[in-house]
């Protein structure tokens, strides 16, 4: 039996940073090695050093970042064993104490992330080995459906797509809803920008999330099921329809599920990238074949959601939860976390943090520890400026808030929400103003106009925001921001209007002095925006190469060859080659 697994990270990350290269070197080199397995795994979460190999031998893991064909040859070379080179290369290591990323790992709790990274996703034997499916035949085998409702419930498991709604009493609601047939549906429309967690768990560990819908499904009375993924995962919905096969195959889906007379099965339907179909009644409507636009509440889905029945919703993360809590009991379940807030929470780490990537940390861990603990602090020894967490629907945390514990409750009261687990570093090199623009131009663009506050008030907005950026803004302008930012929030229809605001609200509440300055002093103090931004060139440093007026698009720069050149504010675009392309960095801005 061989005592050696090599593993290859080939999530998106990793195939984005050429894992398939390094996976087919790795093919060549252990042709014929029988003591080795080597294995194609999803995300292992340490994204900022794709392309990563793992090598575990006899139990002992050792994890390579950065890793090129040629380092892989040179590994197998060495029988696995790291060299003077590799050892460079290793970000953690069970042996080697120092390992950069030990101390990340180690302040993590994987339950939903717990074979991402570990198993093949395309082989349900590997999954199976791991204890997949083992809770779904508890469940149908040893538990009555309410019993299973009730284990949910008792663990305090929380929706994770942003709500925050009792799991447990969300099932309840779709079981004792009167109509059939009913239906579960998991929500893997994940749209936020720079979010990641649930692609990532499609495709490191599929089966999770169909055993969890399978629970489900037992508990609530539903004989069929959806999986509503955005079409630009492909590699996620690939996974996820060859794990549904083999689930099929061996009698996990389909009719008299372990011989109980229980019938369930799970469809795919690939969404068009529509970000307000993120909201449960729009997710409903596209499922039906219909434009993808939200309707009011109530009825709930639990009592008429697909074709007008009994509808459960939970997204990718709160299913993947589910086996685990069934396996191991609520009660195990519960005591990570805090008092309302139970269990771990995924999230993708990304922005100006020092090392980004996919984690899982227990509830109740303050975002402080998260970005310096976990995230390696800040990129470039800045300064932290703040914290965007909730994707487009949620806000910004300034920096003397970094010890507010990750709970559900303490992250609403900042302004901000948990969402579904973006969380986006932000350092004095930006501009919350940009920053607020750049959320409410993509909420702008993806509402989809059903009611006027949204569709109207959003774009008022936005205009608004456009002029403080561009020098034009007027101190009365902050307030119609702020009243529009409320009217907005307590007239739309639907979840993605009445967050909309939140980016803008949470800045203007903690960093007004920065809007004022847009607007008083026409200067962004983060010198991103570009009308409130001028190229200077310092005449002490520049040699007069000419490199900057060539490159520049409209002959803004000026000069003889040899001395120093000067740049002509008024035809200045702002575009910022002639700084990046300066061989001496004469060209800053002011």
């Amino acid at each position: 039996m061989a005592n050696t697994i090599v593993r290859v990270g080939m999530a998106s990350c990793g195939l984005a940073s050429g894992a398939d290269s390094v996976y087919e070197e790795l093919s060549k080199v252990l042709v014929g090695d029988e003591n080795t397995i080597l294995k194609k795994v999803g995300c292992i979460g340490l994204c900022s050093y794709e392309p990563l190999v793992e090598v575990e031998i006899e139990g002992k893991r050792t994890i390579y970042g950065y890793m090129t064909p040629e380092l892989a040859k040179e590994l197998v070379g060495s029988s696995l064993q790291p060299t003077s080179v590799l050892k460079e290369k290793i970000i953690y290591s069970d042996e080697e104490t120092r390992a950069p990323e030990n101390n990340r790992m180690a302040k993590q709790v994987r339950i939903v992330l717990r074979n991402c990274g570990i198993i093949d996703p395309e082989k349900i034997d590997e999954a199976i080995s791991r204890g997949a499916y083992e809770a779904f035949s508890k469940a149908v085998k040893e538990m009555s459906p309410d019993e299973v409702i009730d284990e949910v419930y008792r663990s305090g498991l929380r929706g994770r797509g942003g709500a925050g709604f009792p799991t447990g009493l969300k099932w309840k609601f779709t079981r004792q809803a009167k109509g059939e047939p009913k239906y579960v549906i998991c929500n893997a429309d994940e749209g936020d920008p720079g979010a990641f967690m649930d692609r990532s768990v499609l495709e490191g560990d599929p089966h999770a999330v169909i055993e969890g819908m399978a629970i489900c499904a037992y508990a609530v009375g539903a004989s069929h099921g959806y999986i509503y993924c955005r079409a630009e995962y492909p590699l996620a919905i690939k996974r996820l329809n060859i794990a549904l096969d083999q689930a099929r195959e061996r009698g996990f889906l389909g009719d008299n599920v372990f011989g109980s007379g229980f019938n369930f099965d799970i469809e795919i339907k690939e969404g068009a990238g529509a970000f307000v179909c993120g909201e449960e009644t729009a997710l409903i409507a596209s499922i039906e074949g219909k434009r993808g636009m939200p309707r009011p509440r109530p009825p709930f889905p639990a009592e008429s959601g697909v074709w007008g029945k009994p509808t459960n919703i939970n997204n990718v993360e709160t299913y993947a939860n589910v086996p685990w809590i069934i396996r191991h009991g609520a009660s195990e379940f519960s005591r990570f976390g805090t008092e309302k807030s139970k269990g771990t929470k995924v999230f993708a780490l990304a922005g100006k943090v020092a090392k980004g990537g996919l984690i899982e940390i227990p509830m109740g861990m303050p975002i402080r520890e998260v970005i310096y603990d976990i995230g390696g602090g800040i990129a470039d020894g800045k300064e932290i400026k703040a914290v965007q967490m909730g994707g487009p629907s949620g806000g910004c945390i300034p920096s003397w808030l970094l010890d507010t514990p990750v709970d559900y409750e303490s992250i609403t009261a900042t302004g901000a929400i948990m969402g579904s687990g973006g969380m986006i570093v932000l350092d004095e090199t930006s501009c919350v103003v940009d920053v607020a623009k750049f959320f409410l131009n993509f909420t702008q663009r993806e509402s989809c106009g059903k009611c006027p506050f949204c569709r109207i008030g959003t774009k008022r907005m936005l205009e608004i925001l456009e002029r403080i950026s561009n020098g034009e803004g007027k101190m009365e302008d902050l307030d119609l921001l702020y009243e529009l930012a409320l009217q907005v929030k307590e007239g739309s229809l639907c979840g993605l209007g009445q967050t909309a605001p939140n980016p803008v609200l949470t800045t203007l509440k903690y960093f007004r002095e920065e809007y004022e300055t847009h607007v008083k002093d026409k200067k962004c103090p983060a010198k991103v925006c570009p009308s409130l931004i001028r190229y200077t060139i310092n005449t002490d440093l520049c040699i007069g190469c000419t490199r900057c007026a060539r490159i520049c698009p409209v002959g803004a720069i000026s000069g003889k060859v040899k001395e120093p050149h000067e740049i002509d504010d008024a035809k200045c675009v702002r575009c910022g080659q002639c700084k990046q392309t300066c061989p001496v960095s004469a060209i800053f801005v002011d």
